[in-house]
């Protein structure tokens, strides 16, 4: 039997295609036949109910404690964002020492300083106040374009050294809270227990970190 996926017969686009988080959450729903199941292992008795019962208690302690670790995902995100705004407004007012900084520059700093924790830790969301805090470096960055001599002032390459790492420990946690959004999003869907209670308790798959368009455009070029 022939491949059903043939990278050598195509169909290929050779023009590529980007790739995009689609932030939409759907809410887990079970049919019919998940209470009919549900109904036929009382019938068999006593126990087969119970043990299904004890089953879907600790599926939902699971549940719960998985929420719990995205929580704990984001916030450490939330930190390092902290850290990279105190970073970038402090390497703004260095090099505003040096030359003129555009004043919209300081402005977004303060709004971002003013973001505070994102209470509801959903990935749109956090991906938004993220795409701020990014915004910050990317002019700063158009600053060093300018004037590239600006890199050889010490305190100014400490201070892009501390934005690269930070930046770094960022992508990191970013792909840590995927990755427990994605495990949160699959077990939802595990049936029976694991479906069935979280239909029940109005659970919804999560949105994923998505970059903002502006860093997806500039993705090529050279940041810090």
């Amino acid at each position: 039997m022939a491949n059903a996926l043939d990278e050598e017969t195509g169909p290929i686009r050779e023009e590529g295609r980007e790739i995009n988080v689609i932030a939409k959450q759907l809410p887990v729903t079970v049919g019919k036949g998940s209470k009919v199941f549900e109904v036929l292992l009382w019938c068999l008795g006593i126990i087969p109910g119970l043990v299904f019962l004890i089953l879907k208690i600790k599926a939902g302690t699971y549940l719960r404690q998985l929420e719990q670790k995205i929580q704990h995902d984001a916030s450490q995100i939330d930190n390092y964002l902290e850290q990279r705004v105190v970073i970038l407004s402090n390497l703004a007012k260095l090099v505003d020492k040096a030359v003129k900084l555009d004043n919209d520059t300081f402005t977004a700093i303060a709004e971002a300083r003013s973001i505070g924790k994102v209470a509801s830790h959903d990935g749109a969301e956090m991906s938004a106040t993220s795409a701020k805090i990014d915004s910050i470096g990317l002019r700063i960055n158009k600053t060093f374009e300018n004037y590239p001599d600006l890199k050889a002032h010490h305190e100014i390459s400490d201070a892009i050294q501390q934005n690269a790492y930070l930046q770094k420990e960022i992508t990191a946690a970013r792909e840590q809270y995927n990755d427990t959004v994605n495990t949160w999003n699959r077990e939802i869907q595990a049936w029976p227990t694991k479906m069935m209670v979280a239909a029940k308790q109005g659970y919804t798959t999560r949105i994923p970190f998505i970059a903002s368009k502006e860093i997806k455009e500039r993705a090529t070029e050279v940041f810090f």
